[in-house]
């Protein structure tokens, strides 16, 4: 499918993964789910079927989601995904050469957790792996120039993690990455439905929910959606009404949990940096970004205006692509399989 010598961007989220193609630009986005059958440790599914398998799988067959919180949970599963993935997007070519890989990782990642990233790439068929950290990639991909000395903020909201970084000349200044992001929404619908309506739904209802009416911020006008699930009193099926106000409710924790991280970081951010980025405003990136009225909400909190970028959701995909042609500029923010810097544990 792609010759000798591809490179490849692969942003390894939490909800999904996005493979760049160098040349070629985004050709794969498929949920992080991979469906396996326990009795025969084979792999019935992966991606978009496998998501649909998620709560409605028989006792031998589990649909797992291998990275948690922005890291690798299962190394095996995760590296049997990321085989898998390589396989369908290079075709049978890369049995015959090893192609350069980048990954993005949060910025809050242990050094253990940076190598479980590399080892897993590596045995999926990669060779040489480096690392970029999400911030920097999503800076990159939402078109922002941060070679210059200027301050750039940016706020990654993925499905495990929220990654707010302040970046200069191509590094990164100050950042805080937090476990509160799209998945975290999600729970918070599901705890808010048991609370206020003893109704249990799954998480892909949730997540309808947050899509379709979820909010972060006060709407000038109500919208609704009926919501099924199952009622915990008589343990049937029941259909209820939720609205837009109910959803803020709802979402007030973990929406004001990255508002108060937005605003930690500007706290340590050195004033000539903090004075580009009152100017320069804060861009958000990520599908967590897309949440209506989370960037109202850091806007009020901050006082700083706050956009969302073209495209939030494969920013960091793109960008994790595009670094491949500036790997010499970035080296100081990579870990590579090569010429690693090892830290002392």
């Amino acid at each position: 499918m792609f010759g000798f010598g591809a490179e490849i961007g692969i942003d390894l989220g939490t909800a999904s993964v996005l493979v760049y193609i160098k040349g070629k630009g985004i050709v794969l986005t498929e949920p992080s789910v991979v469906a396996i059958d326990r009795n025969t440790d084979q792999i019935l599914a992966v991606g978009s079927d496998a998501r649909k398998m998620l709560g409605r799988t028989p006792g031998n067959i589990v649909a797992i989601r291998p990275l948690k919180d922005g890291v690798i949970s299962d190394y095996e599963v995760t590296e049997r995904m990321l085989r898998y993935f390589i396989q369908k997007t290079c075709g049978r070519n890369r049995f015959f050469f090893k192609p350069k890989i980048i990954v993005c990782v949060p910025s809050g990642v242990t050094e253990v957790e940076k190598r479980a990233v590399i080892d897993a790439t590596t045995e999926a068929g990669g060779g040489k792996t480096y690392l970029i950290e999400e911030p920097i990639a999503a800076a990159i991909g939402a078109g922002l120039d941060i070679t210059k000395p200027d301050g750039n903020m940016v706020v990654d909201i993925g499905g495990g993690t929220s990654d707010i970084a302040v970046i200069s000349l191509g590094g990164i200044v100050v950042s805080e990455s937090i476990k509160v992001a799209g998945d975290k929404f999600d729970d918070a619908i599901i705890k808010y439905m048991r609370k206020a309506h003893n109704i249990l739904i799954g998480e892909r209802t949730a997540e309808d929910l947050k899509i379709n009416i979820g909010t972060a911020y006060p709407k000038a006008q109500s919208t609704k959606m009926d919501c099924r699930g199952r009622d915990l009193i008589t343990g049937l099926p029941k259909t209820i009404t939720i609205t837009t106000e109910e959803m803020l409710e709802a979402l007030e924790e973990p929406v004001n949990a990255i508002a108060d991280a937005v605003h930690s970081v500007l706290e340590k951010t050195p004033p000539e940096l903090a004075s580009d980025i009152s100017t320069r405003g804060i861009v958000m990136t990520g599908g967590g970004a897309l949440l209506n009225g989370l960037n109202k909400l850091i806007e009020k909190r901050t006082g700083i205006p706050t956009y969302i970028a073209e495209d939030a959701v494969s920013c960091v995909a793109t960008g994790t692509g595009m670094s491949l042609n500036h790997l010499d500029a970035l080296e100081k923010s990579m870990m590579t399989t090569g010429r690693n810097k090892r830290r002392r544990y």
